[in-house]
Order: structure tokens, then C-alpha cells, then sequence
């Protein structure tokens, strides 16, 4: 039997229910027929089966009309389900419309980001550029920069204070530990251009604050700059290298400071040829690194080359030679070779009082380094005749000739040595304190020499002596800390800012730019 439609069968159920309304018809007719004639009782058995027909009749009339509601009920809701298809349609159709929307949106967002961003770098880039201005404008040492082209290469960091320095070069000679290296001074070579001169200093003015993170982005940016102008083989280029170089070495990032200043070693070979003095103050401050880094083998040759280099472009006797034999002069002594020690340091003590005189400090540094030296290797008769001739001639330059009323301080505390079994008569030593005075005119040279000289008595046994120097440097750091609270300049956050610098002797390893 084959499966009928939905038409077939409501047009076979209408049929269906014409006929039984015919035949319903009929049975009535015949109902009524035979109720007139009730006396026979087989008419009465007929009127019970034509009544039951009825019956039968009538449902299945019932059957057929709920057939048809049926049917209209579900045509009815397959032209709601058409309608819901055709609005599903619709809104697929909008759903793709605003897909294409949101994307196109979306790259127009990301072009705008894009665009918000360049903006910003050009933002900071003229923010950069008008604080240089601004800083150049009222830059007022314009005069001071003029007179030291003669020694062009200015520190990038100025020297820490005389507290801290004092404090590190007590602990290195009394404790006999190595010296430090992060100490940095001038070296005549190569003149920092002009239209880097004032970002130097800038950078100069923010590191020695200790704020690196204006520091660092700023050397950057001029790194950059420089490159998309000037080209990666550039003079200033490998300038600006050495200058981010040694502010990462401030912070102790020495292995970015080390690949920097090995890029700028090359450009500076490349573009000014090896035997120039910025290829000396290159190898000059890796030298410095890597003495730092406690590799004091790798650093020596570096130091020796730099030194080739400036003695033939300087000469063997200038000053900016003496500087860096004694950058050589420290690594050796790191390394327990203490007889190129003395040679280096006599030599430069020599070129140091031919050429700048015999009170210029770098004399009295030189000769407290040598007397360093002679202290670790236990040689006290020496190490006793240089400190007291560092001491005797600042004493001479302050209070003039000395006499039986006008003592050296190393006098006085071993005077006081010799007499310490009758203390009680002596004069007490608050009467002496003119010499601190001298200490802190002459810091922090002579307040070290003090400090070792010190660490010298100690070692000899000589206590009272030791205590009667060491006496004089308290009082002396006492006075100086109460003046420079005392100083409206005085910055609230001094000792936090100095913190954060690395503590260096007198004369640590030095670099340049």
C-alpha cells in the first residue's frame, strides 16, 4: 500500500464524511420507519441495531471532523514554521552584515592605534628635543666646557662624595681586600662632538641622581637617531655607544655594557683607525669592565694597548698617560703583581710632579696607592714614608712651615704613642682639632691617607696612635655632615640617592667617553 499525502487523505476523510452523513441520513429515516410499529418484537431487535448503527455513525463522523480540524491545525503551523525560515533567513543575513561591519571596524581601530602610536613617539621625541633646548638655553658652564677642550672628555659621572669614598677606601686597606673599579676620570683623546655635548651632560645630570630610567631611554633614542642619520659607521655613533655603555656599567649590567662598548671598539677602529685616542678610551673602559667583573688577565692587555696608544699619540710623559698607568697599575695589583705595581705607580708619580707640580692632587693619590701597595705586601717602612709625606705637605700647604708649635697630625698621635703611659698629663687632644680642618680641605686624599696611615699603626701595634687619627676623622665626618644639613641646597634625599651609586676608592680604575 503506497503512502498518501496530505491532500490524498483530507480529500478521502471529506469523502469519507459525506458518506456517513448520507448513511446517518438513511438509519434515521429507517429509525423513525420502525418506531411506528413497536407492538412486533422483531421490529423492536431492528430499532436496537439501527439506534447501535447510529451510534457508530456518529463517531466516526466525530473521527472525521477531528481529521480535518487536525489537518488545519498543522497547515497552520508549517506556515508559521515558513514564516520563522524566512526570518532566520533574515537575520543570517544581518548577522553577515555585521560581521563585515565589526571587521572593517576593527582594522580602522588598529590603524588609529597604530597611528595614536607614532604620534606619541613623535610626542616624546619633541618632548626630548625641547628639554635639550631648554636645557642648552640655560646651560651657564658653556664657558667652563670652552676651557676644558684642552682635556675634552669629561667624566660621565661625577665623583661621589667624600663620605662614601672615604668609607670604601678604609675597608680596602684595612681589610686588604682588591680595589674597587668603578671610579672614572678625564683622558685628553677625543672631543665629544658638539651636538652630542648636551645630551652628555644631560645624561651626566640624570645619572648621577641615580634615575636610570630617564637616562637609559634617552641615550637610546639618540642612539637611534644617530644611526638614521649619520649610518651605523659613525664617529658620534660609537660615541653614543660608550656613553649608554657606561651608564649600563653604573648599574652593574656589564654584560650589555661590555657588547655595547665592543661595538663601538669596532666602528671606532673602523672609521678612525686603531692607534686613535677614542679607540684607547674604548679599550680603556673594557679594560675597566672587565676589571670590575673581577677578570683582571683579560683586562690587563686591553689597559696596555690603550696605554701604547696614548704614548704615541701623547707622549710618555703627559699626565693623561700617568692616569692610565695607573688604571694598569691597579689591575696588576689585583692580580699579586706587585713589582709592575710600583713600577707603574713611580712612573706616573714621576710624570705627575715634572708636569702638574708636586701639590696638584694627583700626586698625593699616586703616592697613597703606592703606599697601598707597599701596605699589602708588608712593606710598613715604605707604606710609613709615602702616607707621611702625603700628610706632612698638605699640613705645609695649610698652616705653613712646620715647627715645635705647628705639628704634622702623624706627629701629634705618635707623640701621643710614646706618652700613652701618662695620658692624664698630656694636652688634651680637642686643642689639635685645627688639623681637621686640613683633612677636609684636602678630602678625600688626605682624609684616606689618614684612614690608612691608621690601618698602618694598627698593624705595628701603635693603638693610641691609630685611635688619635681615627679620632680626628670622626670629628671631621661629624663637622661635614652638620654643614651640609646646615646648606639650604642640602637635598632631603641625599643618602637615599647615594645609595644607590657604588662606593669607590681614590682612585679606582678609570674610563672615558
Amino acid at each position: 500500500m503506497t503512502q498518501m499525502t496530505q491532500d490524498e487523505i483530507i480529500g478521502n476523510t471529506k469523502t469519507v464524511l459525506q458518506g456517513l452523513e448520507a448513511l446517518r441520513v438513511e438509519h434515521l429515516t429507517l429509525m423513525s420507519s420502525l418506531s411506528e410499529v413497536r407492538a412486533v418484537n422483531s421490529d423492536r431487535d431492528k430499532c436496537d441495531l439501527v439506534q447501535r448503527n447510529i451510534e457508530n455513525i456518529d463517531l466516526g463522523l466525530g473521527e472525521a471532523q477531528m481529521i480535518l480540524a487536525l489537518s488545519a491545525h498543522l497547515q497552520n503551523v508549517e506556515a508559521e514554521k515558513q514564516k520563522l525560515r524566512t526570518q532566520i533567513r533574515r537575520l543570517c543575513q544581518e548577522n553577515a552584515w555585521l560581521r563585515d561591519e565589526l571587521a572593517n571596524n576593527q582594522q580602522k581601530l588598529q590603524s588609529s592605534e597604530q597611528m595614536v602610536a607614532q604620534l606619541e613617539e613623535q610626542k616624546k621625541h619633541l618632548e626630548f628635543m625641547a628639554s635639550v633646548k631648554q636645557y642648552d638655553e640655560n646651560q651657564e658652564s658653556e664657558e667652563a666646557l670652552d676651557k676644558s677642550r684642552r682635556d675634552p672628555v669629561v667624566e660621565l659621572f661625577p665623583e661621589e662624595s667624600e663620605e662614601e669614598r672615604n668609607d670604601s677606601d678604609s675597608t680596602s686597606v684595612q681589610s686588604g681586600g682588591d680595589l674597587n673599579y668603578s671610579h672614572m676620570s678625564n683622558v685628553t683623546g677625543y672631543e665629544i662632538p658638539v651636538r652630542l655635548r648636551t645630551l652628555h651632560n644631560l645624561v651626566i645630570q640624570y645619572a648621577s641622581q641615580g634615575r636610570y630610567e630617564v637616562a637609559v631611554p634617552l641615550c637610546k633614542q639618540a642612539l637611534e637617531d644617530l644611526e638614521k642619520t649619520s649610518g651605523r659607521d659613525h664617529p658620534d655613533v660609537a660615541t653614543m655607544l660608550n656613553i649608554l655603555a657606561l651608564v649600563y656599567r653604573d648599574q652593574s649590567k656589564y654584560k650589555e655594557a661590555a657588547s655595547l662598548l665592543n661595538d663601538a671598539l669596532e666602528v671606532r677602529q673602523k672609521t678612525l683607525g686603531e692607534n686613535h685616542p677614542a679607540v684607547a678610551a674604548t679599550l680603556n673602559n673594557l679594560a675597566v669592565l672587565y676589571g670590575k667583573r673581577g677578570k683582571y688577565a683579560d683586562a690587563e692587555p686591553l689597559c696596555k694597548r690603550a696605554l701604547e696608544i696614548r704614548e704615541k699619540v701623547l707622549g710618555k710623559d703627559h699626565p693623561d698617560v700617568a692616569k692610565q698607568l695607573n688604571n694598569l697599575a691597579l689591575l696588576c695589583q689585583n692580580q699579586g703583581k706587585y713589582d709592575e705595581v710600583e713600577i707603574y705607580y713611580q712612573r706616573a708619580l714621576k710624570i705627575y710632579e715634572a708636569k702638574l707640580g708636586p701639590d696638584d692632587a694627583n700626586v698625593a693619590k699616586t703616592k697613597n696607592n703606592l703606599a697601598s701597595c707597599f701596605l699589602k705586601q708588608g712593606k710598613y717602612h715604605e707604606a710609613d714614608t709615602l702616607y707621611k709625606q702625603v700628610l706632612t705637605r698638605a699640613h705645609e700647604r695649610e698652616f705653613g712651615p712646620i715647627d715645635g708649635d705647628n705639628k704634622v697630625i702623624w706627629q701629634i698621635a705618635e707623640e701621643r704613642e710614646e706618652n700613652k703611659e701618662r695620658n692624664r698629663e698630656n694636652t688634651p687632644f680637642a686643642e689639635h682639632g685645627a688639623w681637621m680642618r686640613a683633612a677636609k680641605v684636602n678630602s678625600p686624599t688626605v682624609t684616606t691617607t689618614l684612614k690608612n696611615l691608621a690601618a698602618l699603626y694598627r698593624r705595628q701595634g701603635k693603638y693610641e696612635a691609630a685611635e688619635t687619627l681615627e679620632d680626628v676623622l670622626l670629628r671631621c665626618k661629624q663637622d661635614a655632615m652638620e654643614a651640609m644639613k646646615k646648606t639650604p641646597q642640602y637635598p632631603q634625599n641625599h643618602h637615599k640617592s647615594a645609595g644607590k651609586r657604588e662606593k669607590n676608592p681614590p682612585t679606582g680604575l678609570n674610563g672615558n667617553i
